[in-house]
């Protein structure tokens, strides 16, 4: 009789287990007068609203990378929401393509608030969230677009960017106005982003009296998260690469920094 309790309770965890699991659902949205399909991630396990996250992709697109760093924060406890700033959740597979798409966004930043906030509504009002405790984090492209938002003041608590490309398109904020905690998490040896670039970052944050840190991490270069970054520096003669223990100390001090400043 034991043995026939002890089977059935097993039995009956492991389908529990198996219920309970990290989800992710498509969702279209609109932004303006364009059908953006992006993708709310989340544990079904994890009882009660918790911080959401809203996450930009690099120039690529929708990748299995994003995907998977969604997963990764569903695990850690947030629900992550995956904003589609192309529109019909295009993608890119050539760096022409890419930069194409990103420059349509970047170039009107009326055109990247838009869609930003598009996502940010979405995951806001999705039932697992708890809407007062909503960050964001983007990579490379989508670095760019979460920094810019935080200096145009968006209602963000914290904002991280991996690899962030740091192409300004905002007006350089006023003192007070920055409500987000930012991170940036940079490859000391990226290209792709010039001292100046930093300088500028500094100067307008300073200025606007902004709670932020920006960390490089020696000999890493652009988009050293990405586990696919190599092959496709090496396919488009491009500085890519991924970089594993930089990637792990990078995710390690975004999980401090989101855990700090979203888990109030």
């Amino acid at each position: 009789m034991r043995t026939m309790m002890a089977a059935a309770l097993c039995a009956m965890a492991l389908a529990a287990n198996a219920h309970a699991a990290v989800k992710e659902e498509p969702v279209t949205y609109e932004a303006g007068d364009i059908t953006m399909k992006g993708f709310v991630v989340y544990d079904d396990a994890v009882q009660g609203k918790r911080p959401g996250i809203v996450m930009v992709h690099e120039w690529w697109g929708i990748t299995e990378h994003i995907h998977n760093e969604a997963q990764k924060f569903a695990q850690q406890g947030y629900t992550a929401f995956i904003a589609d700033m192309y529109g019909d959740a295009k993608t890119a597979d050539n760096p022409a393509d890419a930069s194409a798409l990103s420059g349509l966004v970047m170039k009107d930043p009326k055109v990247m608030e838009a869609r930003f906030n598009a996502a940010q509504t979405e995951l806001a009002r999705h039932a697992s969230v708890d809407p007062t405790r909503v960050g964001a984090v983007g990579y490379c492209f989508g670095g760019a677009v979460v920094l810019n938002m935080a200096r145009a003041g968006t209602d963000l608590a914290a904002v991280a960017g991996f690899h962030a490309s740091l192409g300004l398109n905002t007006p350089a904020p006023t003192q007070g106005t920055v409500k987000a905690k930012i991170l940036v998490l940079n490859g000391a040896a990226d290209p792709f982003v010039k001292r100046e670039e930093y300088e500028v970052l500094r100067k307008d944050f300073d200025a606007a009296k902004a709670d932020y840190r920006v960390i490089e991490y020696p000999g890493a270069v652009h988009a050293f998260t990405n586990p696919e970054a190599t092959e496709l520096g090496q396919k488009f003669n491009l500085p890519l690469r991924y970089d594993a223990q930089v990637d792990r100390e990078a995710k390690a001090e975004a999980l401090k920094f989101f855990a700090a400043n979203l888990h109030k």
